[in-house]
């Protein structure tokens, strides 16, 4: 993949492979080569292999192998020129810049060093502001009241931005060109062009990037002030989408323990870091992103557990992260924090720690389950019986199913949901596939095909159909000897029972969707989803005499829209001979 004399080459020359490896995989030396777990597969005995001679590695367990851009490319998700740079960044080999296309990009690359220095000079600022004003003795109070003592407050370089509008204008303005102060997002201008401070009468929270260097800003209001949390906007050095708060602070820890704690603010990272959770990071009150996932999986070997707040916004963060982390092939596990006594609100990481201790975190954290119980604790609570609520179930999970991209682990989601749900597991495994297969979110048929459903008769045929071993054979020369299922919602997959019925085949839930379109093959499930009562003889002649009188229905009503017609002589008596026939057939049918 790298061409002779190209950059590529040069680094992967200069490379370590064991170096870069070793950030994902602990690695021990074996021999001339170094063994560890495979970061590709579920192993528990070393089968992963790194040759420092030849600079490759490979598998014995599941076959791969590559050199260090494919190690990498696969990973953490990247395209080769990535992998190149990521490669050359983690060695300490320079990366040539490309020349500027404008002259906009070349004034960013000239701004990019200037806005660290500027960050850098700002966090110093708000730090001494908390530490040596009267207004941020005020805002000390508030962080002691949080149960942050000094030491905290020094090593996570929290700060406080003064009430007045120009405060960080005046104390950098010296040094630093206004205009780069407004690409940092420091400073921004009135409508009437005056210059003011961005963050005024606020903790500052300072944002770095995974080196290290501050390169944003979270401010949280002190009183009623709106909004609560207000962040740096984005600039040449700060993207929120690929940023998560401690991350540089946590990198290490979560590489020893081999899994990251993911909450939501500053606040919940700082109180969970201090209960001794040294590995956890926040995503700074945003949806989590891919690139977010990308920097993570850099030191997490793909293992997680999220812990967001109990609140509904928590909830929608949790189940959109959740998507995103299985698209990823993250393993997962959902920390939700009970209450403190019944009829409570549940705590957020903060209060929980604050009011239940350290221990008791650690304790939860320990046993914070998979996945799947906690979307399933979710999926159930919709499921308000019968065929409807199984299917909001199984389409609240849908999904999440989708995202999960090993057959296996799809394989045990079914049996776990069909268990959980009481549904068929077979019914509910081609459910799931066919809707994965087509790409859609949903096994239901949409809103307007349920406006239609089957009516009961025809339910309890379809069931029979399938399932009533005594008749079934019996039921069905009845219908298609007097073709009873012609015209109704269902006849298709009558139809197709009786098909293969016709042929000695006992009817399998899965042959038969098979045959189906989306609208019949979605009802189809629903009346499978269904509970049944016993089947009867008794109840199937009751069906088709249901089915009987409303093809006489159907017929009766045709008649006497060709009446209406105004036909005449002797067309117009044998419809009305026709007429009395069939109302002498309801007369004497079953009502």
């Amino acid at each position: 993949m790298a061409d002779p004399g190209s950059f590529a080459e040069r680094v992967k020359n200069q490379a370590d492979i064991v170096r870069v490896v070793g950030d994902y995989v602990r690695l021990r030396k074996s021999g001339q080569n170094f063994m560890g777990l495979c970061p590709f597969h579920s192993e528990k005995s070393p089968s992963f292999s790194v040759h420092p001679v030849r600079q490759f590695y490979h598998c014995f367990g599941c076959g791969v192998s590559g050199d260090v851009f494919k190690f990498l490319m696969e990973v953490e998700k990247l395209e080769f020129p990535e992998a190149v740079n990521a490669v050359a960044e983690k060695c300490g080999i320079p990366i040539p810049r490309r020349a500027p296309r404008s002259p906009e990009e070349r004034r960013e690359q000239r701004e990019r060093p200037l806005l660290v220095e500027l960050h850098r000079e700002a966090a110093r600022f708000f730090r001494e502001q908390l530490e040596s004003t009267a207004e941020g003795r005020a805002a000390r109070g508030y962080l002691e009241d949080r149960a942050l003592d000094r030491e905290t407050i020094a090593y996570f370089g929290i700060g406080y931005a003064p009430a007045s509008g120009e405060a960080l204008l005046r104390a950098l303005g010296r040094r630093f060109q206004p205009k780069l102060l407004e690409t940092a997002g420091l400073v921004a201008r009135d409508p009437g062009g005056r210059a003011y401070d961005r963050f005024r009468r606020r903790i500052i929270f300072p944002i770095a990037n995974v080196k290290g260097d501050v390169i944003a800003f979270g401010g949280r209001a002190l009183g009623d002030d709106l909004p609560k949390y207000l962040n740096s906007p984005e600039t040449p050095i700060y993207k929120k989408s690929d940023t998560l708060y401690n991350l540089d602070r946590a990198r290490n820890a979560i590489k020893d323990r081999g899994f990251a704690v993911l909450v939501e603010g500053y606040m919940d990272a700082i109180a969970v870091m201090r209960a001794g959770v040294t590995n956890v990071v926040a995503s700074c009150g945003t949806s989590l992103t891919s690139d977010q996932i990308k920097q993570l999986n850099r030191f997490a070997q793909g293992r997680v557990v999220v812990n967001f707040d109990p609140d509904a916004a928590g909830q929608v963060a949790t189940e959109r992260s959740l998507a995103l982390l299985l698209e990823n092939s993250f393993d997962v596990r959902v920390l939700v924090l009970p209450a403190t006594k019944p009829g409570e609100k549940a705590p957020d990481p903060d209060l929980f720690v604050r009011e239940r201790g350290k221990e008791e975190y650690q304790k939860l954290l320990t046993k914070a389950p998979p996945y799947v119980d906690y979307l399933l604790t979710r999926a159930r609570a919709l499921d308000t019986g019968g065929a409807e609520g199984k299917l909001r179930a199984v389409n609240y999970l849908m999904p999440y199913v989708q995202r999960v991209p090993d057959r296996i682990a799809r394989s045990e989601w079914a049996s776990r949901i069909a268990s959980q749900l009481g549904i068929e597991e077979p019914v509910l495994r081609e459910a799931l596939r066919r809707a994965a297969g087509e790409r859609r979110s949903e096994v239901k048929p949409k809103a307007e095909l349920l406006s239609a459903p089957a009516k009961p008769a025809e339910r309890r045929i379809i069931q029979m159909l399938m399932d009533a071993d005594g008749f079934r054979e019996k039921l069905a020369r009845i219908l298609r000897k007097e073709g009873l299922h012609a015209g109704l919602e269902s006849e298709k997959i009558i139809a197709k029972l009786l098909d293969m019925l016709q042929e000695d085949a006992r009817p399998e839930v899965t042959a038969v969707a098979d045959f189906l379109e989306e609208k019949d093959r979605s009802l189809f499930y629903r009346i499978v989803f269904e509970p049944q009562a016993e089947n009867t003889w008794e109840e199937a002649e009751s069906c088709l005499a249901v089915l009987r009188r409303r093809r006489v229905e159907a017929e009766l009503a045709a008649v006497q829209k060709q009446i209406a017609a105004n036909p005449a002589g002797t067309e117009l008596r044998k419809l009305l001979a026709r007429k009395q026939e069939l109302h002498k057939q309801l007369a004497e049918s079953p009502a």
